[in-house]
This record gives C-alpha cells, sequence and structure tokens, in this order.
C-alpha cells in the first residue's frame, strides 16, 4: 500500500511538473510556449463572410486622395459570381482588371468572422491571424486612417461609428472611445478565448495612409503642424505660388503610403537588411498607445489580443522593434510577435531571419524559408530538388536558429502575397514570379489537375509534421485555387452558397471555358486531419526531427521525445518503391488507422505515410 502511495505521489508531481512546464511564465528572450502547440489560420476579413450585409462598404468610406474616385455606377459584387467577371460597374470605364479588382468589394465583416468561429473549432484552428482590421479606405488597409479604430465597414454602425471618431482628438488617447465596430472586435476576441484559441493583428508600423489623421493635418497646416516630424516630408507647399510644391517620402516610392520618418539611423539602410536606428518619437508614442490598448482594453489584458504580426518589418529599424519588444511584453509577456521577413532581392533571395529571432526583437517570422524548398522537392517543378537537397535546405534554416525558435515559427505554405497552395504547385515556374495571368497569360488559374491535388496533400503531411507550428491561409482547407495578389482574395467558398462557373481561360484568346466552383469536402476533411493527428501526438510540437533516409526522391525522417516517436515517409517517385524503417517494430498508420508489424512498407508513387510506434521509447 505504501508503495503505491509513494508511487502515486511520484505520478501526480511528475504530471503537474509536465503541466508546469507548459503553462510557465515565457522569460523575456523566449517566445511564448503556446506557440509551438497552435494552428494558425489567416483571415483576410473582407472575402471571409459576410456577417452583416447592413454594413456593407459605400464609396464615401472608400474616398482616398491618392486614388481615382470609385466609378460611376460602383456596387457590391454578388458574392457567388464568377471572379472572372468584370462588374457592371468596371465593364465599360476602360481599365484594367486588375485596376478594377482593387474597388470591387463583397462585404465581408467581423460579424461573419464570429458566425464562422464554431467552423474553426471544428476543423481545429487553435490561433487567428487576421489581416489588417484598422480603418482605412482600401482593400489591403495597409492604408490606415486610424490605427486606433477598427474600419467603419466592418462593424454595424458606419454613419455613427464616423461621428464618434470626429468627436476624438485623435492624438490625445484620454479623449478615444470605443466604437461599435471596436465593441464588436473585442466581442470576436472574447469569443475567440472562449474556445481556446488565440488571436493576433496585422499592423504595419512603417507607414500610414494619406487620408491618416496626422498626415491630413500636416496637409491642411504644412510646415505649422504638430505632426511634421511624424514623416519624411521633402517640401511644404509655397502659397505664393500656383504649383503645391509638397512632397514626402512614400514607402517604395508610392504616394499612397507615407512611411513613418526614421531617425538616428547608424548603419546602411538597404531594402531586405537590418540597419540601426528607430522610428519619430512621436509617431512611436503613438503607436504603443494604440498597442496597449488592443492587447489590454480598459487595462484588461484578459480581453486582450494576443500579439501582433508586423508588416515590411526590415523596412523599419532594430532600435525601435527592441524597445516595442520590451514595451509589449511589459503589458502581456505572453504575447506573440510575428515579423513578415521576406526578400533580400526579388524573386531569388530570402532573408536571413536570425537577427529577428535572436530573443530581443521577434517570436518568430512568417516561415516562407521554408517553404520555398519545400515547394520544389514537393510540386513538379522546374526547379526540382531532390531529397537530400531538400533535407539539407530544412536543416540550415534550423541550424541557424537558437532551438526555441525553430518550434515557435509560423510555418507559412500561401498567404494574402502569394499564390495559393494549389495554385502555386499546379504551375511549374519559380516561386512566386510571374506567378498571375496579367504577369504571365500562360500561367495556369484553373482548377488543378489530379496529380497536383495528391502533390498538395503529401505536402501538406510534411508541413504538419514539421518542426513549427502550421499555418492555413483562409480558403485553401476549401480547396480555393488562385494566382499571386490579388487572385489569391476570392471570397471563399463556403458550402451553403452555389456558385457561378468560373472562366478557367480568362485573359486567354480562344474559346472560354469554366471550372465547377464549389466546397471541397474531400480538402476540407484531409486538413482536419491532419490536424487532429498533430494535436493528439505532442511529439511533433516538442520532439526532434531527425532524417533517416534522403535518397532522391525517397525522403523519411522522425519526430521523436523521451514518450513517443513517428515516421513521416514519402516516395515521390512515379513508381512503386520499398520504404525501410530502420527497425523492427508494431506501427500505427495515423493517416487511416492501419498497423502492421515489421521494418518497412510498400510505397505507391506519390504516396505518404505516418507511422507511430506502438511501443514506448526507452
Amino acid at each position: 500500500m505504501k508503495k503505491i502511495t509513494f508511487l502515486l505521489i511520484i505520478f501526480v508531481l511528475t504530471t503537474s511538473m509536465e503541466i508546469l512546464s507548459q503553462t510557465r511564465a515565457t522569460s523575456f528572450n523566449q517566445p511564448p510556449e503556446w506557440s509551438r502547440n497552435v494552428i494558425w489560420y489567416q483571415i483576410f476579413v473582407e472575402r471571409f463572410y459576410n456577417g452583416d450585409p447592413t454594413n456593407d462598404p459605400k464609396p464615401e468610406n472608400m474616398y482616398s486622395s491618392s486614388a481615382d474616385p470609385v466609378p460611376a455606377g460602383w456596387k457590391i459584387t454578388p458574392w457567388t459570381q464568377d471572379w472572372y467577371q468584370p462588374d457592371s460597374w468596371a465593364a465599360n470605364n476602360g481599365k484594367s482588371f486588375d485596376y478594377n479588382l482593387q474597388y470591387r468589394r463583397y462585404g465581408g465583416d467581423l460579424q461573419g468572422v464570429i458566425d464562422k468561429l464554431d467552423y474553426l473549432s471544428d476543423l481545429g484552428i487553435t490561433a487567428i491571424y487576421l489581416n489588417p482590421i484598422n480603418d482605412a479606405p482600401s482593400l489591403h488597409k495597409y492604408d490606415a486612417r486610424n490605427y486606433h479604430h477598427i474600419d467603419v465597414n466592418f462593424g454595424p454602425d458606419p454613419k455613427g461609428d464616423n461621428l464618434i471618431m470626429a468627436s476624438e482628438n485623435p492624438g490625445d488617447p484620454s479623449t478615444w472611445k470605443w466604437t461599435s465596430a471596436d465593441k464588436l472586435f473585442l466581442k470576436l476576441v472574447e469569443q475567440v478565448h472562449k474556445r481556446g484559441m488565440k488571436i493576433i493583428v496585422d499592423y504595419s508600423w512603417n507607414h500610414t495612409g494619406v487620408e491618416f489623421w496626422a498626415f491630413k493635418d500636416i496637409v491642411k497646416n504644412q510646415e505649422k503642424s504638430a505632426f511634421t516630424d511624424w514623416y519624411s516630408i521633402q517640401s511644404f507647399d509655397n502659397p505664393s505660388t500656383p504649383k503645391n510644391e509638397f512632397d514626402y517620402k512614400g514607402w517604395l516610392n508610392i504616394q499612397s503610403l507615407p512611411e513613418i520618418k526614421k531617425i538616428n539611423i547608424t548603419t546602411e539602410r538597404r531594402d531586405g537588411l537590418p540597419y540601426e536606428g528607430n522610428i519619430n518619437e512621436g509617431a512611436k508614442k503613438h503607436i504603443f498607445d494604440v498597442s496597449q490598448r488592443w492587447l489590454a482594453p480598459n487595462g484588461d489584458v484578459s480581453k486582450g489580443i494576443d500579439g501582433f504580426r508586423l508588416d515590411v518589418a526590415d523596412q523599419i529599424p532594430m532600435g525601435f522593434w527592441r524597445d516595442y519588444r520590451k514595451f509589449v511584453k511589459s503589458i502581456n509577456p505572453e504575447a506573440y510577435l510575428v515579423g513578415e521577413i521576406w526578400w533580400t532581392k526579388w524573386p531569388d533571395d530570402l532573408m536571413d531571419p536570425v537577427p529577428y529571432v535572436k530573443g530581443d526583437v521577434f517570436d518568430a517570422i512568417m516561415f516562407y524559408q521554408l517553404y520555398r524548398p519545400a515547394k520544389y522537392f514537393f510540386s513538379k517543378s522546374d526547379f526540382a530538388i531532390n531529397a537530400r537537397q531538400f533535407a539539407d535546405s530544412l536543416q540550415f534554416q534550423w541550424k541557424r536558429l537558437a532551438e526555441p525558435y525553430r518550434y515557435s515559427m509560423m510555418n507559412v505554405s500561401a498567404t494574402h502575397d502569394s499564390p495559393r497552395l494549389l495554385t502555386c504547385f499546379y504551375n511549374q515556374g519559380k516561386y512566386k514570379y510571374n506567378a498571375k495571368p496579367t504577369d504571365n497569360p500562360a500561367y495556369k488559374t484553373g482548377k488543378p489537375d489530379k496529380e497536383t491535388y495528391q502533390r498538395v496533400k503529401l505536402y501538406l503531411i510534411h508541413q504538419f509534421t514539421n518542426i513549427g507550428a502550421p499555418h492555413i491561409w483562409n480558403g485553401d482547407e476549401m480547396g480555393m485555387w488562385g494566382a499571386d495578389d490579388p487572385y489569391n482574395r476570392k471570397p471563399l467558398w463556403w458550402k451553403e452558397y452555389t456558385f457561378q462557373p468560373e472562366t478557367r481561360t480568362n485573359f486567354q484568346p480562344g474559346k472560354k471555358t469554366f471550372d465547377k466552383v464549389e466546397f471541397n469536402s474531400e480538402s476540407y476533411n484531409f486538413y482536419k486531419k491532419l490536424i487532429q493527428i498533430r494535436k493528439e501526438n505532442h511529439v511533433l510540437s516538442y520532439g526532434s526531427m531527425n532524417f533517416i533516409t534522403a535518397d532522391d526522391k525517397t525522403l523519411i525522417y522522425s519526430r521523436m521525445n523521451k514518450d513517443a516517436q513517428i515516421f513521416v515517409l514519402f516516395n515521390m517517385d512515379n513508381k512503386k518503391r520499398k520504404l525501410k524503417l530502420p527497425e523492427k517494430n508494431q506501427y500505427i498508420n495515423l493517416l487511416d488507422g492501419t498497423s502492421f508489424y515489421g521494418n518497412s512498407v510498400t510505397a505507391e508513387p506519390l504516396s505518404g505515410f505516418i507511422l507511430k510506434k506502438l511501443t514506448k521509447n526507452k
């Protein structure tokens, strides 16, 4: 009896220590523990779901002084319309299809996200990343009118919200109020947390839009404005001349995106490389105030968001990012900061993530660096690599990262800035190069062939058994296809809708052909299965990764910790192969539930396995 009691005490203590290790407070220079366990789902709100047609956008809320007026006769586009069908207001305006797409709106909103939270829960999602929802006139919303408010068309009362904002002094946080859109967003946060999920939002602290309140004050008051130091103003208007001499620096010389002024720069500034410096103190204080507003609404961290995705992070000096981390973590030590670190030189050279994930800047980056070699291994590609090259590419990325940051990475494949996963695999060219029909008329934009679907399945097996947190671009799990931006931003193919067939030949001459557009249940169920496997086997979130075989078109690796071992096997050949495991044992294939005893499997062409060893590791 004493022995049993002693063992029970040991078991309880051990279990308690394991739970404590997974919930302990995160030190400043470590990513939050929860970040390695999540399944990310990225939402582009305007195209996600229209939960409230009464708040649909109107031309007055799309106005920007840097853009052409909204076309005459403009109206909301029906959700189920053929993507390539010109809108009635655009049919004869003489502008290109891509130009007109920037004015197209479908009415997706925050109520739509709330309405579909149960769908996300059923899929198995545990973390949501929202593209920008700050108040802004454009579709993409990186051209903020207000950082500290949610876009009026994402909430239930656009007119009332505009009146509330007009009553504030936006430069004084003590005057800030909560609009109906703000309150609905806080309700979304509450509902997300109630389901055990996390939520982060997307901001660009590098630039605003020309309708941003501080920039408008400069336009109005010129050098007399209190905000002239917030931006890089190159010249003010001379009222004694008929010409308007007002000029400023726009991000990448884009005049619709005036850039926040950088100061105290001590190293060379080059796109795609980190540099030392900071940003204007007034703008910095405002950014900190906005961040605090969403991290701890009315001082309550439990009602706030769980972090930020930070746009074009290489454009902002490292001194700001270090200060920003200190500030955010002082409010919520468990907040997650993920940076967009992408191209040193497009389309060939990807950035080195190391300077950004050493413990003083971000907790993760969007890990495009891991996806590109996977695309070249798993898809049929003009830039194909073999299994050894692929394994070497992965090991190169991991070895230059400190171990905790390997596991906290956001492992993206498709996003709002790249072709959808299926379409990326369907085309054999260089990743994200000439990846839309207006750049390359031969780029395939329609429903992929059967082999592409199978290759994507194999890639997904890898993504969900890899080190780092898997990420899904909204709609990929529905089987959606689409070229690079803006063709990756179609309204989602919800099961309850009946869609018009989509033009397959779009910009190509000759007879038009069409694809059936519908929710793909087989794709959805496969994602759901992989998410379940990931969540039920903690070794996939915590275990080490070891390559066993990397031979031409055969790849085998294991994920292992002290309690479990899983083997992941791929045959990327067009003929059967016998794949050997390191030892004879009892295994279960987690993909279909079948089990066997042995040390090898016969793999059909283009096939994969997730095999769990049924005896515990010693």
